[in-house]
């Protein structure tokens, strides 16, 4: 038996040889990040707990196609991002999610892609909802990498630092990518929408906490 202070690669080849403690440990060990995770991009408890179960049932389905080529939690991390985006373009009430809420200025000056709240201007309303639709769509057109540079630091809030870690790179490769990625998203936007939208006046410097979330009521078992 697997001990609990194992490391993940321990823990996922235990996995591999049919230890289900190990994937319980692997689960517990996890499953508050995904759902920071999930909750960062849907905004709805309920829908992240969700995505938590989800995400896990295809850890558990896939986990012999992980080839250790980076962290267990990058690879987590891509499963959980993806589920999201899938889950905000099955269900058409997210349309109206804030996104703005979690989406800032940079110090670099970069804006994020979602204006401030249209407090019920029906045309601008309008406008919302087709930003966000590209938003999203945007999102799928990215690379992996991209993608996942840009729900990090938009999405969720987190430093360069902690961008590195969990992605297993340096700063500056972090810096390089997300300046690609965002050049990458304006032109995506600029395509479908013929402008870029301006986002919101506020921010924060690249080391402020990520929004807290609220704790989810049952998780996993």
């Amino acid at each position: 038996m697997v001990p609990p202070e194992a490391d993940d690669q321990a823990l996922v080849e235990a996995c591999r040889q049919g230890d289900r403690q190990a994937f319980r440990l692997l689960t517990q060990r996890y499953q508050r990040k995904v759902y920071s995770i999930a909750y960062g991009f849907l905004r709805n408890p309920e829908d992240a707990l969700d995505v938590v179960q989800e995400s896990f049932i295809k850890v558990h389905r896939y986990l012999h196609n992980f080839e250790g080529n980076s962290s267990f939690y990058t690879w987590l991390y891509r499963i959980v991002t993806n589920l999201c985006i899938d889950h905000i373009r099955k269900n058409r009430r997210h349309k109206d999610l804030e996104f703005d809420d979690g989406l800032r200025h940079d110090d670099d000056g970069d804006t994020a892609y979602v204006p401030p709240s249209p407090l019920g201007d029906p045309a601008s309303l309008v406008q919302r909802r087709e930003i966000l639709e590209a938003v999203q769509d945007g999102l799928q057109h990215l690379s992996d990498k991209h993608r996942a540079v840009i729900v990090m630091r938009e999405l969720q809030g987190m430093s360069y630092e902690e961008m590195a870690r969990t992605m297993g790179c340096s700063k500056g490769t972090i810096m390089s990518r997300l300046f690609h990625a965002r050049r990458n998203m304006q032109r995506l936007l600029t395509e479908r929408l013929g402008y870029v939208p301006s986002g919101p006046t506020g921010g924060a410097d690249e080391d402020s906490d990520a929004e807290r979330v609220p704790a989810p009521q049952a998780m996993l078992p």
